[in-house]
């Protein structure tokens, strides 16, 4: 299977020159987790831009001090197992596809799961590739506080659990930036200054007002966020049902959950990948 054969040809792209606030407009709109960067004079491919980028990088408007420069990418012709080993060894998402560095399209790790995975027969546990450690977080705690949670434990979602400790939803990087915006917070700097003497002392203050960027999250709390259901799986789930789960879904991630309902780990499409290469 080559990559043409699966990768999305209408690209939405940002543009170098270009602002933090239009990237995070066509992210937000089309629901998208990263998109590449264009020079907006040539369209040549200039780097990659996502969601984690701009979230860390809350003060800074320009691109291209937020982007990833030189990207990791694929022809069309190649194999989609090289792609699938392009992006497993850099620890991406997405690739995107050139033609004499102008892009045609781009693969993303959703992509081999709901276009190419999906197809092959694997009948191994999920179990085998899905991550014990996530970070979870009662489902009454405001979202600025699971955002702290996830940016803690470098973790881009977190589950929700009920009071008896139960799976009730997971929140993804995606939700946080839906909720959220980029405001401008001031803040007053005061500093004291006094000249030598005796009898002629002259005390001075300064002060300095700072403007910086934040992101800001809406007052809601993860129940809010979440929806009303909940797509599972447990640890004995095929490869194969999984990723028919995430296709017919259209989702990225799904809590892996015991036989009282509780999380024991998560899988991702990037996770299933390495199905693919073994």
């Amino acid at each position: 299977m080559k990559a043409y054969e699966i990768m999305t040809e209408e690209v939405q792209a940002g543009t170098v020159p270009g602002t933090i606030s239009s990237v995070y407009e066509i992210l937000t709109k089309q629901k998208l987790s990263g998109v590449p960067i264009v020079k907006k004079q040539t369209r040549d491919l200039a780097g990659v831009i996502t969601r984690s980028d701009i979230i860390k990088n809350p003060d800074e408007d320009q691109v291209a001090m937020v982007m990833s420069r030189n990207p990791i990418t694929a022809s069309p012709d190649e194999d989609v197992i090289s792609v699938v080993h392009k992006m497993i060894n850099n620890n991406i998402r997405r690739v995107p596809i050139t033609e004499d560095n102008k892009i045609v399209g781009i693969i993303t790790s959703a992509d081999i799961t709901n276009k190419a995975l999906w197809k092959v027969n694997n009948t191994e546990p999920v179990e085998k590739y899905m991550v014990h450690n996530v970070p979870t977080v009662w489902e009454k705690t405001p979202l600025p506080v699971a955002y702290s949670i996830s940016s803690y434990f470098n973790f881009k979602s977190v589950i929700s659990l009920t009071d008896d400790s139960k799976a009730s939803g997971i929140l993804t990087e995606t939700d946080f930036i839906n909720e959220s915006q980029v405001v401008e917070e001031q803040t007053v700097h005061n500093s004291s200054v006094s000249t030598e003497g005796d009898k002629w002392t002259w005390n001075s203050q300064s002060v300095m007002y700072i403007l910086k960027n934040k992101l800001q999250f809406s007052d809601k709390l993860v129940k809010d966020v979440i929806g009303d259901k909940l797509i599972s799986v447990t640890r004995k789930t095929s490869v194969k049902e999984c990723a028919n789960i995430l296709k017919q879904n259209n989702i990225e991630q799904v809590p892996v959950l015991n036989m009282s309902d509780e999380p024991i780990g998560l899988v991702r499409a990037s996770d299933l990948m390495h199905a693919m290469i073994e």
